[in-house]
C-alpha cells in the first residue's frame, strides 16, 4: 500500500490516535469513506449535456 510497511502503518496509527483519540477515529473513518464514496461516484458519472456545453 503506497509503499507502507506495517511498521509504518503502525506508526501511523498510533500517532492518529494520541492526535484524535480513540472515540474520534471511527468518526473519521466514516466520514473519510463517505467522502470518498462521494468523490467516486462523481467522477464515475458523466454528464448527460455535454453537447449543451459545446454550444456555448
Amino acid at each position: 500500500m503506497f509503499g507502507l510497511g506495517i511498521p509504518e502503518i503502525a506508526i501511523i496509527l498510533i500517532v492518529a490516535i494520541l492526535i484524535f483519540g480513540p472515540k474520534k477515529l471511527p468518526e473519521l473513518g466514516n466520514a473519510l469513506g463517505k467522502s470518498l464514496r462521494g468523490f467516486k461516484e462523481e467522477i464515475s458519472n458523466k454528464p448527460e449535456d455535454d453537447d449543451n456545453e459545446k454550444d456555448y
